[in-house]
């Protein structure tokens, strides 16, 4: 079944003039639309309109085109005498190649930048008309047909398509190979299974529908493989979702250093998304995703230094997180020890310049560094997805309750440590003192426990400090711990069977004790 007719419409005309004139060059006989049939006979290869074949003019503003039994017979066609002979008996000629792809809905509604990240659509700035008009219709419908009928039909939907293509025509007499037509098959049920997503997402929140539907369709494609996943043995990629909001890591530019690895995107993800909690200048560290130092300061440098004073063992090979420019000060500091990844809005010259004196280090820049808007979180089990809202939080519903007055000092530290609990591994305790953490217990499976690692690590400076738990004190040991490490104010979610004898005790040690109402569990 040598390639004699092609079928050729496309919105991206990359490499269309050289891949028509190779077509071309081997007698292919080619059938194209509008502008495609433009760029193609102005280069000087001969192409015949679709109208000359579906002797149907093109109408309603090109939406109607494509749609008729003159194209989709010549495509679906089995070449079995059967479908040949009706073939015959209406005058439809075969078609052995489609090369399609689809109108721009994608870039349309994400108005890609220079830098090819992609930033969602300031208010207003896209139409949902002129979204609308970017929901192709023809396309999917004739590059479905074509993969349908894949044992008889090649389907390209992608000018990266062009070379393999051609190459396999001309090892093969100019026939597709049987492995090749059903590869470009499957390459094509998954371009439109992702531009209908695409679409079925961007409309769902157009039109406000519901926030969980009976169908989520997730449309993802790979942005490149990485060397490896979270340990050497497992293989690797990642994916980006075309209607994110260019706010996280993946829309990050590389300024220096090696390949981002698995666990670099991971961890700096988690980095990013608790930078986001503070307006303040503010440093985060991270280590396997948990932070192990937090600090916010009128000064960014020394903002890095508290951070850093956490927990400086843990700190060596983490992951750094500013939301101002880093200055030349909080650069030395950074390269004073080893680093993975270091993320911010932005560098001083002077400071990307030491930051670059190590080769290897991972200099991100993240100008957008705004918090989700309506954001979900997604979990994945053997064979499901589980999503909810993505975690907030709401200090209007604290309640103070033990009536020991706290200062504002006190109220603003426990605010901060409630922000930074919210994006620790359960079960945590956080002890936090001067807008900056100084111990913390993460990740362990008792809560008692917990208290015990950040009152150790926290040492003498946990004298007048506040404390945080991600969900409530099941009994009063925590609150004997906290006031044996001078403790002064401590904010959990309460709701435990022993909450008098929680608060009782509180009262009885003079510890300021407020409820959020709220948990923040997090696995």
């Amino acid at each position: 079944m040598k390639v004699k007719t092609a079928l050729i419409s496309v919105s991206d005309k990359r490499g269309l003039v050289e891949f028509a004139k190779e077509l071309s060059a081997n007698d292919v006989k080619i059938i194209s639309s509008g502008g495609t049939h433009k760029a193609i006979t102005d280069a000087g290869i001969d192409a015949i309109k679709v109208e000359e074949v579906t002797k149907f003019p093109e109408m309603l503003d090109g939406r109607v085109k494509t749609l008729h039994p003159n194209l989709h017979g010549g495509i679906l066609a089995r070449r079995t005498p059967e479908h040949l002979k009706q073939l015959e008996e209406h005058g439809i000629g075969l078609i052995d190649l489609v090369v399609v792809n689809l109108y721009p809905f994608k870039e349309t509604v994400t108005r890609r930048n220079a830098g090819g990240t992609s930033h969602p659509p300031s208010e207003g700035a896209v139409a949902i008309e002129e979204a609308i008009e970017k929901i192709d219709i023809g396309g999917p419908t004739i590059i479905r047909a074509a993969a349908k009928n894949h044992e008889s039909v090649g389907v390209v939907v992608d000018p990266s398509q062009y070379g393999k293509v051609l190459k396999n025509l001309k090892e093969n007499a100019f026939e597709l190979s049987k492995e090749m037509k059903r590869n470009l098959a499957l390459e094509a049920f998954e371009h439109t299974a992702f531009y209908d997503a695409t679409i079925s997402r961007y409309l769902n929140k157009e039109f406000k529908g519901e926030k969980f539907p009976q169908n989520l369709s997730l449309g993802f494609e790979k942005t490149s493989m990485l060397r490896y996943g979270e340990n050497p043995h497992q293989e690797a990629t990642i994916y980006t979702y075309p209607l994110r909001q260019g706010n996280g890591v993946v829309d990050c530019i590389q300024l220096n250093g090696k390949e981002l690895s698995f666990n670099n995107y991971n961890d700096a993800n988690g980095a990013i998304e608790l930078l986001k909690e503070f307006g303040e200048p503010c440093a985060v560290i991270v280590k396997h995703t948990n932070p192990c130092g937090v600090a916010v300061d009128e000064k960014l440098s020394m903002a890095f230094k508290k951070a850093l004073e956490c927990d400086p063992l843990s700190a060596f090979g983490g992951i750094i997180a500013l939301n101002r420019e880093c200055d030349l000060d909080t650069a030395k500091q950074i390269t004073a020890f080893f680093n993975e990844v270091v993320v911010a809005p932005g560098y001083s010259s002077e400071a990307l310049k030491e930051l670059k004196s190590k080769k290897n280090l991972r200099v991100l820049e993240l100008k957008n560094m705004n918090a989700n808007e309506k954001s979900f979180d997604f979990k994945h089990v053997n064979g499901g997805l589980l999503v909810q809202d993505a975690d907030s939080i709401n200090a209007w519903k604290w309640e103070e309750k033990t009536g020991t007055n706290a200062d504002e000092k006190t109220k603003k530290d426990l605010e901060f440590a409630w922000k930074v609990i919210k994006h620790t591994k359960s079960n945590a305790i956080l002890l936090v003192k001067n807008m900056a953490t100084i111990g913390l217990g993460i990740g362990q499976t008792s809560r008692v426990g917990a208290g015990e690692i950040a009152v150790r690590q926290a040492g003498e400076k946990s004298k007048a400090s506040v404390m945080a738990s991600d969900a409530f004190f099941p009994f009063k040991d925590s609150i004997e711990l906290a006031a044996k490490a001078g403790v002064n104010a401590i904010v959990q979610p309460g709701g435990s069977l022993n909450d008098t004898e929680v608060i009782e005790e509180a009262k009885k040690k003079g510890i300021s004790l407020f409820f959020t109402g709220e948990r923040h569990f997090r696995h």
